[in-house]
């Protein structure tokens, strides 16, 4: 019996995947071609993980089964692939990038990229999707860049709702949690800018990883941002969800120790996120057992905020994929608030916007059930010459509108300084 370890993986069927490993370490961010940001794809951080351009196939999915369906369309295209994995990663082979709505009516999409380049800290591949010549594409990974372009002569105008009308949801959001009608809430607002040119991603995506280089770094489908909150890690039976929320500003006015001390004695920040690691620790206890929920929260320091941050994990008991661990997360009190059903309906009165697939799950899968998917924060939907940015609070008892304003300001910061030279 030969009992050496396999070099490749194979499916013999219709689309093929081959995955090779490359001789040297890359940019990841800086190989991304000067394509339209529909066409790019990004999840890095600290320099690992994947980028990948081109569209093999795509599919957009809308309704309460979204996440259900996506995973039973990308299973049956995965059953129709032959696949040649030399490398044998998670993010290695058969991969796609997703991206859900925040709401069911809204769309969400699941992306197959043409080329797919990735790296940890023990090696860097190549994977193409399709019938690409992958020498070809090997040859042209280690080829100078041009230098990318800042979007020219930006423009900002107002999003869906004036800061005034945004303040007073701040207050009657406000009431009714003291009127005990729900605990918490997240609103939300929007800013348009308008370039003189076509915003080109790789710029955007190079100065959120060199000034947030503790997130991770996404485009998908034109999403694009920086998130530090990871909704769900499926790596086989291990299961790892980063909750964020509580938040305070960084500046020139106190050091990080004395930011620390004050997001950890703030009531409003703790309450905030007590709320938001609840909600998320279960929904995973119907799927996992040895649960470790730490009891405090730390202090996650990010370039414009800090957040207080929790990390839950856990030992998946059943076959639920990343994409159906994500369906039971969403929405998380960190982005919608809690009671969930009261949350959702305030939300759809005060808000007057349409979130798309801001503070929906985005991320990648693989044909294991595998995957990271991040929830879109930071992040501007980018087409052509136009940007919408997008910000949100969690609003507890404690809130006022003048705070709130103050910290979506803030949060709004890690995207237009993206968009600026």
């Amino acid at each position: 019996m030969n009992m050496s370890k396999p070099t490749a993986v194979e499916n013999l069927s219709t689309t093929p995947i081959r995955t090779i490993e490359l001789s040297k370490k890359v940019d990841l961010i800086n190989l991304i071609p000067d394509l339209p940001a529909d066409q790019v794809f990004s999840w890095v951080r600290n320099n690992q993980g994947i980028v990948a351009w081109g569209i093999n196939t795509k599919e957009n999915f809308s309704g309460t089964e979204r996440f259900s369906r996506a995973h039973k369309w990308w299973k049956e295209f995965v059953d129709n692939c032959s696949i040649r994995d030399e490398v044998l990663t998670s993010s290695s082979g058969a991969i796609s990038f997703v991206s859900f709505s925040y709401l069911v009516e809204s769309s969400s999409v699941v992306v197959v990229p043409e080329v797919v380049v990735g790296q940890n800290s023990d090696k860097t591949w190549l994977t193409v999707i399709g019938d690409i010549d992958i020498e070809k594409i090997q040859a042209a990974i280690y080829a100078p860049k041009e230098v990318a372009k800042a979007p020219v002569n930006l423009t900002w105008t107002k999003g869906s709702i004036s800061i005034d009308d945004w303040q007073k949801g701040v207050e009657k959001a406000v009431t009714r949690i003291n009127n005990k009608e729900l605990d918490k809430v997240v609103l939300a607002r929007d800013l348009i800018a308008h370039a003189d040119e076509v915003i080109e991603p790789r710029y955007v995506l190079t100065k959120l990883s060199n000034s947030y280089p503790e997130c991770w770094s996404f485009a998908v489908d034109g999403l694009i941002g920086a998130t530090p909150e990871l909704l769900i890690r499926r790596s086989g039976d291990a299961v790892l969800s980063r909750v964020l929320a509580g938040t305070i500003r960084r500046d020139e006015t106190a050091n990080d120790s004395e930011l620390a001390i004050t997001l950890l004695k703030s009531g409003k920040d703790l309450e905030e996120h007590e709320f938001a690691v609840t909600s998320v620790a279960t929904s995973l206890a119907l799927h996992c057992t040895d649960m470790k929920v730490p009891s405090t929260p730390r202090v996650l320091r990010l370039s414009n905020v800090a957040h207080l941050a929790t990390d839950i994990s856990g030992t998946l008991v059943d076959s639920a994929p990343a994409l159906v661990l994500a369906g039971s997360l969403h929405p998380t009190a960190a982005i919608c608030g809690t009671p969930t059903g009261r949350a959702k309906s305030l939300i759809k009165e005060l808000e007057q916007m349409d979130r798309n697939r801001y503070t929906g799950p985005v991320g990648w899968i693989n044909a294991k059930g595998d995957g990271e998917l991040g929830i879109a924060l930071r992040c501007a939907e980018i087409i052509e010459n136009m940007a919408r940015l997008f910000a949100g609070c969690g609003i507890v008892s404690e809130s006022t509108p003048i705070d709130e304003l103050a910290e979506s300001d803030a949060k709004f910061a890690a995207m237009k300084d993206a968009l600026t030279n």
